[in-house]
């Protein structure tokens, strides 16, 4: 009853958000509340909500803070260099650019933090892709991709939960599929090649029939020249000039406290939304210095907070009720209880096919923390080593899979930054992340991390 219960609401989300039938806040919040209705935990319901609401409440102050201090931050004209550079190398060709978001993400993933990750990429990207009139649907997938792969790290959440259920160390879980992570990359820029080439093929069409064709990633009065922008410092056509500051010294200061910040960050300092709220808090009086301009700045960007904020509060909701009432659990009980017999000494191949797809369904705790052990056990049955099915579950599970759950609040930054809706997104995106759990399980099995 309460697997059937979880598994429904996951699958009505996810067929109402796609296909627009509600919005994504709307479905997060009542859908949940009538599967707890339906389950007889009516008066439970509020404690539940309040306790998802509770647990989310860190990030959700995070976010807010920290899409305050990167709009900020490219208010300031941080990040033009990056622009400009950016720019320059690509020439204005969409396909350059779209791998060079692809590289620029691995990069910066490289921290560990999805969050971050997000915050920082879409920041420094969007402002070009708005300037090219490329699709911001380009951006949130190609983000999405190169910070699946990079988040199979050791200090990366797939990795670390898989250690911390099965009692493994790095060197049994990692290192073995640190090939077939290699595989992923390689196969994150052949895509985002792949995706960069249709959409310099779309804009190029566009220029060809009708400039201001407002389809396709909502370009709207744009021009020829605006479509393929050359960097330069004349004033001809299709120049982007990236302005000097008017105070370097500024630009300087905002250098040094964004660095110490991230390695504030990565090194855990502080809590991170404590960071975000002091680095937000001296960057405005640094750069905003008299309270008029301080009000500018929060009325300017109160909507892109509010937009989400609101999306990951709504999520502890469905979080909340799915983990308060026990339908996770149940979940994890049913799912690994259809496995046959005959596929038990296959299961590190079955997990890896399925675990991407499994994390629109399952929280990361609840799949790492639920699913996974009774996996590791049932491999340890048919005479697989629990640590084969560990390495098989980071390949996709919260790794090519967490940019597009809907249940991993991080998932909302880069939609909410991005400017696209969820399930736009997941259609647009999900067979390029899948393909990516499949070649790294081809090379799991070609280097040996597992056996089929």
């Amino acid at each position: 009853m309460l697997a059937a219960l979880g598994f429904t609401t996951i699958g009505l989300f996810l067929l109402l958000t796609m296909t627009k039938r509600v919005s994504v806040l709307v479905a997060l919040v009542l859908l949940p509340v009538l599967a707890a209705l339906a389950g007889g935990f009516g008066g439970e319901l509020g404690d539940l909500i309040l306790e998802g609401l509770t647990t989310v409440a860190p990030t959700g102050i995070m976010i807010a803070f920290a899409v305050l201090y990167f709009s900020l931050m490219v208010d300031a004209g941080l990040f033009d260099p990056l622009i400009g550079g950016i720019l320059r190398v690509a020439g204005g060709d969409p396909l350059r650019i779209t791998v060079g978001t692809a590289v620029l993400t691995m990069c910066v993933a490289l921290d560990g933090d999805g969050a971050s990750t997000f915050l920082i990429t879409v920041s420094a990207l969007l402002p070009v892709y708005k300037r090219l009139g490329m699709s911001p649907l380009v951006l949130s997938g190609v983000v999405c991709l190169g910070a699946g792969v990079m988040n199979m790290i050791p200090w990366g959440g797939p990795t670390v939960r898989a250690m911390a259920a099965l009692k493994l160390e790095s060197s049994e879980v990692f290192t073995p599929v640190l090939p077939a992570m290699g595989f992923g990359i390689a196969w994150v820029l052949v895509a985002s090649y792949l995706i960069g080439r249709r959409e310099r093929r779309r804009l190029g069409q566009l220029d060809a029939k009708d400039p201001a064709d407002p389809t396709e990633g909502g370009v709207e009065g744009r021009t020829e020249a605006d479509a393929r922008p050359a960097v330069g410092t004349g004033d001809g056509p299709g120049t982007v000039r990236v302005p000097a500051p008017a105070r370097p010294w500024l630009t300087v200061f905002n250098l040094v406290l964004t660095i110490a910040l991230l390695v504030s960050l990565i090194l855990e300092v502080m809590p991170l939304p404590v960071l975000f709220v002091l680095g937000f808090a001296i960057a405005m009086l640094v750069n905003h210095p008299t309270w008029e301009r301080q009000q500018a700045l929060l009325d300017k960007h109160a909507k892109s907070v509010v937009l989400v904020t609101t999306m990951i509060f709504a999520a502890g909701v469905l979080t909340g009720v799915l983990t308060g009432t026990k339908m996770i659990d149940s979940m994890a009980e049913s799912l690994v209880n259809v496995i046959p017999d005959g596929l038990g000494g296959h299961l590190p191949v079955l997990v890896a096919v399925t675990s991407m797809p499994l994390s629109l369904v399952f929280t990361p705790d609840a799949y790492y923390f639920g699913v996974l052990p009774v996996l590791g056990e049932t491999a340890d049955g048919f005479g697989v080593p629990p640590a084969e099915v560990a390495r098989a579950a980071i390949l996709g599970q919260m790794t090519t899979g967490f940019p597009l759950s809907p249940l991993t609040a991080s998932t909302f930054i880069l939609v909410g930054m991005s400017g696209v809706q969820l399930g736009e997104h997941q259609r647009f995106i999900f067979r390029w992340a899948f393909a990516t759990t499949l070649v790294m399980t081809v090379g799991a099995l070609i280097t040996g991390a597992f056996s089929l």
